[in-house]
């Protein structure tokens, strides 16, 4: 279905450039498509923000903001671009007609991009607009793609943009890497009531958040943890606030890490990152569960003393690469600062996810129960006998 979509809107744009447009005009419309795109995934989050903030369309606020944004600027830069090129210009036949066909193209596989991105944001079943990942067991580093891959196209040049010489502070490329991944995995569970949006201030990070796992480590059957190549086992610790906690998967809490090249926390959110997703978390000081991405993990209100219920996720962390960011489902990001890291001799105990039983108090077999002693009223208190009343 989505491969069917991308390419029927791509020969439409084709069609009507090369019937429409001459190349000048049709080349105009690629840039001003590509600003749009610029625009909007620059500045959805921030609009979408604003109505999560308001509660208003909280699940719709990103895809709505996403492409009015587009729209918006696509139309204003449609219509000056326009003015600009009123004057006709004929570079010549061959020129012209494979010229228009080739913006064409371009112009359907970033309008189609922005499209697949938008279904993609909302909180629609995850065959929606196409099945990216196996809904049963997901595997975050095998998704299937529309043929051509459109979303990846469109997401793919503004990472580029955002990561090189347009750069900031805030990188798309660190925030969002492999942006579509994300929307699909995060929505993987919603027709089972698993939210999409949580409270932006969902989740924390401890003082000391992040230290290499234990080398003996075990799952719940007792088999030791299998090593991956190219990766180090790591415990990373997140705090859920309590008043916010609400059911979630593996697939919706991801860890963005980066090369161990930043040198402080402000160089952390620039450049580009790598998205990993949680093995399992520990369900005791010594035991490692294992969760797939699609199951549910719930916490009882049992579980959680004080403001907020710890929990230490357990990752693999490609060598040469340092968490620098957790997100929790689709708009809560807390950065991981580089106090946080710490080495194995430094970590803390671990945080069981389960309380452990309370014990059973059991009586000494041999000991004689007493019994309770009936207290003795005193002589001035004592009751009249039938003779004494008769007295």
């Amino acid at each position: 279905m989505g491969s069917l979509l991308v390419l029927l809107i791509i020969l439409g744009c084709v069609v009507y450039l090369y019937l429409k447009g001459t190349l000048v005009k049709s080349f105009a419309m690629v840039i001003v498509s590509i600003c749009a795109s610029i625009v909007a995934f620059g500045y959805f989050e921030l609009s979408g923000n604003f109505l999560i903030g308001r509660k208003i369309l909280v699940s719709w606020a990103y895809p709505l903001s996403f492409i009015l944004l587009f729209v918006l600027v696509f139309a204003i830069l449609q219509t000056i671009a326009s003015q600009l090129t009123l004057k006709p210009v004929d570079l010549g036949f061959l020129p012209e007609r494979i010229g228009r066909v080739i913006c064409g193209i371009l112009l359907g596989l970033m309008v189609s991009g922005v499209l697949l991105a938008t279904v993609a944001m909302a909180p629609l079943s995850p065959k929606y607009p196409y099945q990216r990942f196996d809904v049963t067991n997901p595997d975050a580093e095998t998704p299937k793609k529309v043929l051509p891959n459109a979303d990846g196209f469109a997401t793919g040049w503004f990472n580029i943009i955002s990561s090189g010489s347009f750069s900031g502070k805030r990188s798309f490329a660190t925030m969002h890497p492999a942006f579509i991944d994300q929307l699909f995995l995060n929505r993987l569970e919603i027709n089972n009531r698993v939210p999409v949006i949580a409270v932006p201030d969902a989740i924390e990070i401890p003082k000391i958040a992040v230290w290499p796992a234990p080398e003996d480590l075990k799952d719940s059957e007792g088999n030791p943890i299998q090593p991956k190549s190219g990766h180090t086992l790591t415990i990373i610790r997140v705090g859920m606030v309590a008043y916010a906690i609400i059911p979630f998967t593996p697939s919706q809490l991801r860890v963005i890490c980066k090369e161990k090249e930043a040198s402080d926390d402000k160089d952390q959110l620039a450049g580009k990152g790598e998205n990993i997703y949680p093995v399992g978390y520990m369900k005791t000081v010594d035991e490692l569960r294992i969760r797939k991405l699609v199951d549910h993990i719930d916490i009882k209100k049992a579980d959680i003393s004080g403001r907020m219920k710890e929990i230490d996720f357990v990752f693999y962390v490609p060598d040469g690469f340092k968490p620098v960011l957790v997100e929790y489902k689709q708009n809560c990001v807390r950065q991981i600062p580089q106090s946080a890291v710490v080495s194995a001799e430094q970590a803390p105990s671990i945080v069981p996810f389960e309380k452990p039983p309370e014990p059973v108090r059991v009586s000494e077999p041999n000991k004689p129960v007493e019994q309770p002693k009936s207290p003795s009223l005193p002589a001035s208190s004592a009751q009249p006998g039938p003779r004494d009343a008769n007295k």
